[in-house]
């Protein structure tokens, strides 16, 4: 092999890798993007599902007792 085809073989590997490496930096973009909106809905979730439990327990707190606390039914 020809020292110019390996100069060649050299630049398209290089160009090769240049390729590869945007295409995962892209990739890292996308996928931190969709990771924070991910974030944000699991955020809002969380919210909504305390406003909710507060809700339920503040129209029925007896809903809010445990099982030991429940007088039994002959009473």
């Amino acid at each position: 092999m020809k020292f110019g085809e390996v100069i060649v073989r050299m630049e398209e590997r290089i160009n090769e890798l240049q390729i590869r490496y945007m295409q995962q930096e892209m990739t890292i973009v996308e996928l931190n993007d969709i990771v924070c909106r991910q974030e944000l809905g699991l955020e809002r979730l969380q919210r909504d599902f305390a406003a909710l439990k507060e809700q339920m327990l503040s129209m029925s707190p007896s809903v809010s007792r445990d099982a030991d606390q429940e007088v039994p039914p002959h009473y």
